[in-house]
């Protein structure tokens, strides 16, 4: 997970922080947690890892 906010305004600029460095727009994912009457809504950015490394490879280390 790369940001969880409630400020949408937030999430647009990490997503232009992220397009200035050139990262590849299809490894991100934004979901939007709606809150109704209850919980405000969040906005999660995150960034898919292609290979990552199990738990259980890195306590045989």
């Amino acid at each position: 997970m790369i940001l969880e906010t409630r400020d949408e305004a937030e999430v647009r600029a990490r997503l232009r922080l992220l397009q200035e460095a050139r990262i590849d727009g299809s490894m991100i994912r934004i979901d939007t947690l709606c809150g109704r009457l209850v919980q405000p809504t969040t906005y999660r950015l995150s960034r898919f890892v292609v290979d990552p490394v199990c738990e259980s490879d890195q306590k045989r280390s």
